[in-house]
C-alpha cells in the first residue's frame, strides 16, 4: 500500500499542492514552521479522519479561507481516489467519486501509523489516551469494531443524560443499562484478545531499542471485573451522587510497566519515549502481520529525539518497510536528518508550504 498523489488546497499552511510520491523512503526537509509536519498530518487524516495533533478541523484551514481540501490516490490491490473537504458549513467525504455514507466502508483505505511528539502522551497522559491506541488498532483490523464503539459511546451518552435528571425513568435506564452491558462486554472480549497479539511486538521492539535495558509489560486493567451487569447494577447509588456511569470499558486502562512498576510514575524521560516508540512500533508490525502489507509510516522529528543507540533500535522496522516495498514519510531539519538511513532514499525540500524534490547531497 502507498500514497501515490496528495492533493491540498488550503489545508495549514498550503495554498496549493500537487505531488506524487513513488513507494519508499521520502525525507522531507526543511527548516522549523516550513510545513513538514502539516504533510504528515494531511496523510494521517485521510487514513483515520482525524488529527495527530488532537484539533478539529476549523484548525487545519489555512488562514482567511473558507475551508479545506485533502484529495489523495491510494495504491494497494487496487486504486483509489479519496476527496475530503470541511469547511464549518459544509463536510464532505467521498471515496471513487461516491460519498461515504458508513466509516466502516472508508476506514483501511489507506492505514498509517504514525511516530511523534504527542505520542509520549501514551505514556504519560489520561487513561482515555491509551484507550484510544487500542481502539484505533481495533478499528484498522476488526470492520466490526467501530459500529460497535459507536453503538457502546452513544448508550453511554444516553444514560448519562439520564443520569443527570432529578428522577431519571426507571425503565428507560434499565434499557440504556442493557445496550451499554451488550456493547461493553464485546469490547472488552476485543481489547482482551488483542493485547496477548500486540505485547509480545511491543516488549520486543522495546528491549530492541534499549538494548535489554529493561523489562517491559503491557496489562489490560478492565474497568468490568467479571459481570459487568452485577457491577453496574451494584454502582447504582453511587451513580445517583456522581450522576454518571462509573463502571464500563469508558474506563479501562492499558497499563505499562518497567520491572513492574508503573513507567509513568517511575521511568525516566528517555525510558518513556522509548516506550512510545515500541508501542508505534508493535502498532505497525502488527499490522503488517495480520493484513500482509506494511502501513505507511509517519515519522514526524521523532529521530532527533532519540539517541544513536535508540535510533538504531527503529532502522529494522524502517528497513522492513523498504524490503516490502512499503513507504515512509519522515520529517527532519538538514542538521538532524539520520545519516545512518543510507542514501537509498528520496530527498524534499520544504520551504513556506512548498514542496520540491532535491537531489542527495
Amino acid at each position: 500500500m502507498h500514497l501515490a498523489h496528495l492533493r491540498l488546497r488550503d489545508f495549514r499552511n498550503y495554498s496549493r499542492l500537487d505531488a506524487d510520491f513513488s513507494p519508499g523512503f521520502h525525507l522531507l526537509l526543511g527548516d522549523n514552521a516550513q510545513g513538514k509536519t502539516n504533510i504528515l498530518e494531511a496523510i494521517y487524516l485521510l487514513a483515520t479522519l482525524r488529527s495527530f495533533r488532537g484539533v478539529g478541523g476549523a484548525q487545519m484551514i489555512r488562514h482567511a479561507a473558507k475551508g479545506y481540501f485533502v484529495g489523495a490516490s491510494v495504491v494497494s490491490s487496487t486504486e483509489h481516489e479519496i476527496k475530503m473537504y470541511w469547511s464549518l458549513a459544509e463536510r464532505k467525504l467521498s471515496l471513487d467519486d461516491q460519498p461515504v455514507r458508513r466509516l466502516t466502508d472508508y476506514l483501511g483505505t489507506l492505514r498509517a501509523v504514525v511516530f511523534c511528539t504527542e505520542d509520549l502522551q501514551l505514556v504519560k497522559g489520561t487513561s482515555r489516551t491509551r484507550r484510544r491506541f487500542l481502539d484505533l488498532l481495533l478499528a484498522q483490523t476488526q470492520p466490526c469494531y467501530l459500529p460497535l464503539l459507536q453503538r457502546y459511546a452513544h448508550a453511554l451518552r444516553s444514560r448519562n443524560s439520564l443520569l443527570k435528571q432529578r428522577a431519571p425513568d426507571p425503565a428507560l435506564l434499565d434499557s440504556f443499562s442493557q445496550e451499554l452491558v451488550t456493547a461493553g462486554n464485546q469490547l472488552i472480549s476485543a481489547r482482551r484478545e488483542l493485547l496477548p497479539r500486540v505485547s509480545p511486538l511491543a516488549r520486543l521492539a522495546y528491549r530492541r531499542i534499549s538494548n535489554d535495558a529493561e523489562e517491559f509489560r503491557l496489562e489490560y486493567q478492565p474497568s468490568v471485573k467479571v459481570d459487568f451487569a452485577v457491577e453496574l447494577a451494584k454502582s447504582r447509588e453511587r451513580e445517583r451522587a456522581y450522576r454518571a456511569t462509573l463502571v464500563g470499558p469508558h474506563r479501562d486502562e492499558l497499563a505499562l510497566l518497567l520491572h513492574d512498576r508503573p513507567a509513568a510514575q517511575f521511568g525516566s524521560e528517555g525510558q518513556k519515549r522509548t516506550l512510545a516508540v515500541a508501542l508505534k512500533m508493535a502498532q505497525a508490525e502488527y499490522l503488517t502481520g495480520l493484513l500482509g502489507s506494511p502501513p505507511v509510516l509517519l515519522i514526524d522529528d521523532v529521530m532527533g529525539e532519540l539517541d544513536a543507540k535508540r535510533r538504531s533500535g527503529l532502522l529494522p522496522l524502517l528497513e522492513r518497510a523498504h524490503h516490502a516495498r512499503g513507504q515512509v514519510f519522515m520529517t527532519c531539519t538538514e542538521e538532524n536528518w539520520p545519516r545512518e538511513l543510507g542514501r537509498d532514499l528520496l530527498r524534499w525540500e520544504i520551504k513556506s508550504g512548498t514542496l520540491a524534490a532535491t537531489k542527495a547531497g
